[in-house]
């Protein structure tokens, strides 16, 4: 389980960063009797989310016979690096029903209620696994959201689920901003290789394009949760054009805003020019971030994504 501080939502009148502003906003000081959790694939470092009360549930990065808290144990950097330099490919786990019991009992130990997000159920058995925990628990008042997405998609639920509990939402009330967020949210990516994807069993519908993967670059898509191809491009710089482009579509349809956010696998320098033209595209500020461990196994060094959603 998370060795981070448990933290009550009161705590959130401190600084916490709203999805759409580059500035840190001050949230209004509201008691709420929601605790809030997520597993780690949100990608949000652990002093971030003890410093906005959230409670991370790790999955597992195993390399050979080491084994991993994702974010805890292993940052981005050292993955990457030994992905890049060893011939020993990882895998990841989810998290068990145990460790999601510990970690819903001491949060939900004085009645309250608790709200966790998870990853996708299509992709992994974390929710489930989650799940399977409330129901061993029948006398807590646990809310278990299926995300739908992963990485940036998922911080950006978790972002918007922070600023509604700071503003005194209940559990039934983060639901519903939740379920809003992830009406919209689209979440495009592009990578060097498709191997890392096919090895870890995340290839989705993407598995079609293995077949002319030395002659392409993929687009592709978190479509009903799992992953799809959406295009196909020659070079990497014209993939990530493809991703901007995708933004300003949706935007477009939008009203000409969106609610955008960058991730990247060793790529900062790439990422932060990705990022900008992104908030062009969306007439917002895009923020950059990294991507994990436990994501970036299976998108590989290289990788960079683009999480957007309709603003609420």
């Amino acid at each position: 389980m998370s060795s981070a501080r448990t933290a009550t939502l009161p705590a959130l009148c401190c600084s916490c960063v709203h999805p759409s502003k580059r500035r840190r906003t001050s949230y209004p000081c509201a008691v709420s009797s929601v605790h809030l959790a997520a597993d780690s694939t949100c990608d949000l470092p652990p002093a971030d989310a003890e410093r906005i009360g959230l409670r991370i549930i790790p999955l597992k990065v195993i390399i050979g016979e080491e084994v991993f808290a994702d974010g805890r144990d292993i940052d981005a950097a050292t993955l990457y690096s030994r992905m890049r330099h060893s011939s020993v490919v990882p895998r990841t786990s989810q998290p068990t029903p145990a460790e999601f019991e510990v970690v819903f009992s001491e949060l939900g130990g004085n009645g309250s209620a608790i709200f966790c997000s998870t990853i996708s159920a299509a992709m992994s058995g974390t929710y489930s696994a989650a799940v399977q925990a409330t129901e061993a628990l029948p006398g807590l008042h646990v809310h278990v959201f299926d995300t739908r997405t992963v990485g940036p998609g998922h911080r950006m639920l978790v972002n918007a689920v922070v600023a509604a509990a700071a503003g005194g939402a209940d559990a039934g009330e983060l639901e519903q901003v939740a379920a809003e967020v992830a009406a919209s949210m689209r979440l495009v990516f592009t990578v060097e290789s498709l191997e890392y994807l096919r090895r870890g069993g995340r290839i989705g519908g993407a598995r079609a394009l293995l077949g002319s993967v030395l002659n392409i670059k993929p687009i592709l898509e978190v479509r009903d949760g799992t992953v799809e191809p959406l295009d196909r491009v020659r070079t990497f710089p014209r993939a990530l054009d493809r991703l901007v482009e995708e933004v300003g579509r949706s935007a477009a349809e939008w009203g000409g805003h969106a609610r955008v956010m960058v991730a990247h696998a060793d790529q900062r320098e790439m990422g932060a020019e990705v990022a900008r033209r992104a908030g062009e595209a969306a007439g917002e500020h895009a923020e950059l971030i990294d991507v994990g461990p436990v994501i970036g196994c299976h998108g590989g060094p290289g990788a960079i994504g683009v999480a957007f959603h309709r603003p609420i």
